[in-house]
């Protein structure tokens, strides 16, 4: 079977965990620092906080904001859960705004239309990589003095304009999820240049703890370190960040390997006339986390696939139709529409050309019988 998502390891990730492990400290210390160090360097920030996932990640970013309850994160119902439910963790109201056709992010022109005297934060997710039009949300937020926290779990490697994602907000989030681009298996990093808010953030993410256990150690085990406020458990270890470290390294040429299949793809399906293949639009660099088209018959061609040994899926079933959202009135027309025709294919760095071309020839093997 042909998966969607398939990490690439080697035995560079296995040796570096060998390392920690020898090492005795396998919690939070020396190798969770260093890769903050490399990632903040990487991003071109001044600061990057490591957790257990993006989804504490998105929680503790608007935590940090100090925002009353009920009030409003704008954000897209076309995403994984984390997003909407990190507004909910922190006692804020997530409200929905429908997605552009084209490349399947927020549409700026909807987050104006749903504004309202509450709204406080604009939370983007730039869908499978391709980053969302930045300069049209900084306009609303400027203009309404709001902040935007960029979900960026996608984004690992993109870039808006010549800027790294994680550089351009106060506030951007990164998952470290198996089939991330960088993966570790989970964790998440917060990306910011606020030295205040990145120190606030190392507490929080340690149950408030004003001193690492580590960083005690050091001190020939001072015992005493004291608590302002109520944190979480939410930091990452030594074990992942020394796969994480090594990820780093490769997340440049894994990237541009996903870029090529991702080409591929677009190439072969050009002409069927059933299939609307992903683009790339502006000034933009896409990590190419994930290869979603629109086509029709989608559930047909998802079950033609598995009978072939092909995995496929659908990201997203937007949010407001699960039932946990079911108390929220979303007026999402695109997002309606299209979410039906939307298919995930198998995208991941060390994929082999015969795996591509099986999937390309079952596609329009399927569109051919029709």
């Amino acid at each position: 079977m042909i998966p969607i998502f398939r990490p690439s390891m080697g035995e560079e990730e296995i040796k570096a965990v060998s390392e920690v492990l020898k090492s005795g400290w396998i919690g939070l210390g020396p190798k969770t620092k260093e890769f903050e160090e490399k990632f903040a360097e990487y991003i071109g920030v001044k600061y990057a906080v490591a957790l257990n996932s993006c989804t504490a990640a998105l929680q503790l970013a608007l935590k940090i904001l100090n925002l009353k309850k009920g009030e409003e994160v704008i954000t897209t119902p076309l995403t994984f859960i984390s997003t909407a439910f990190a507004a909910d963790y922190n006692n804020l109201k997530p409200v929905f705004a429908d997605i552009k056709e084209d490349t399947l992010n927020i549409d700026p022109e909807d987050v104006k239309r749903k504004l309202t005297k509450k709204t406080k934060v604009i939370l983007p997710v730039h869908f499978g990589g391709h980053p969302c039009d930045m300069d049209e949300l900084y306009k609303i937020a400027e203009k309404y003095n709001l902040t935007i926290i960029e979900d960026a779990a996608h984004a690992c490697g993109s870039e808006y304009k010549g800027n790294k994602i994680g550089s351009i907000s106060k506030l951007s989030c990164f998952s470290f999820h198996a089939v991330k681009n960088l993966a570790m298996g989970d964790g998440g990093m917060i990306t910011t240049n606020d030295k205040e808010i990145y120190e606030r953030l190392i507490r929080l993410r340690w149950l408030g703890i004003d001193k690492s256990t580590f960083n005690r150690n050091k001190e020939n085990y001072s015992w005493d370190y004291d608590i302002n406020e109520i944190g979480f458990k939410c930091h990452v270890n030594d074990i992942s960040s020394a796969i994480g470290l090594v990820q780093l390294k490769k997340l440049e040429k894994n990237n541009e390997k996903r870029r090529n299949i991702f080409k591929k793809y677009n190439e072969a399906f050009k002409d069927v006339k059933e299939i609307e293949t992903p683009l790339w639009k502006g000034d933009i660099k896409s990590a190419c986390h994930n290869y979603v088209a629109k086509v029709e018959n989608r559930d047909e061609l998802i079950q033609y696939l598995a009978k072939n040994d092909i995995s496929s899926g659908v990201h997203y079933k937007p949010l407001y139709l699960h039932p946990v959202y079911k108390h929220i009135k979303a007026e999402c027309p695109i997002t309606d529409r299209i979410w039906k025709k939307l298919i995930l294919l198998p995208l991941y760095p060390d994929m082999k050309n015969e795996e591509i071309n099986k999937v390309i020839n079952c596609i329009k093997e399927f569109y051919s019988n029709k």
